[in-house]
């Protein structure tokens, strides 16, 4: 039997999509979804695309670090194919620093 999610999809696929649009369909994702796979995703999507948008932000505001915005840009997306691949086999994988964070604001809300 196929295990459905509050959405009526299936977990893998509520998970994946929390990444689509980054933030915006994680926030999403999070409200609808009480599924624990689906909010983990939702919520490290929130986190880690946030994060670098405010990195990219911050780097293009400093000279000299301008430079590095292309290569977050193409560590960001790279990423977001990574995640998006994770949650559609059905891995809980945590990114590297945020998604211990994911894991932590998600117990909390």
């Amino acid at each position: 039997m196929v295990e459905k999610s509050g959405t009526g999809l299936k977990k893998e696929t509520a998970g994946a999509l929390a990444y689509v649009l980054g933030p915006i369909t994680g926030v999403i994702m999070l409200v609808l979804e009480k599924d624990p796979f689906v909010r983990f995703h939702a919520m490290q999507s929130i986190v880690v695309f946030v994060s670098l948008f405010a990195l990219q932000w911050f780097l293009g505001l400093t000279i000299v670090l301008i430079i590095l915005v292309p290569l977050v840009g193409i560590v960001s997306f790279i990423l977001w194919l990574l995640c998006i691949y994770k949650a559609w086999m059905g891995e809980e994988w945590e990114v590297p620093f945020a998604g211990k964070l994911a894991r932590n604001l998600v117990t909390k809300v």
